[in-house]
């Protein structure tokens, strides 16, 4: 899986559903009311999102790995 930046991140999973519901530092939340789905991105400048925290992510947002590369060329 790709390392991605972190707004690229939060760009995927807006198209996804998800709406940004708060920010406290350097942590945002994100919400998607269908499936009442919470995920916390961590925004910490310059540093891309590690593949592990990536996958823990994707795996709480309930998106495929594939589902995630498609939102990304979207």
């Amino acid at each position: 899986m790709q390392r991605v930046k972190p707004r690229a991140l939060v760009r995927a999973l807006e198209k996804a559903g998800f709406v940004q519901q708060a920010q406290r530092g350097s942590h945002l939340r994100l919400w998607r009311e269908a499936d009442h789905c919470l995920v916390i991105v961590p925004l910490h400048q310059g540093r891309d999102i590690p593949t592990g925290t990536l996958r823990s992510i994707l795996r709480d947002a309930h998106i495929s790995p594939d589902e995630f590369a498609a939102l990304l060329q979207k």
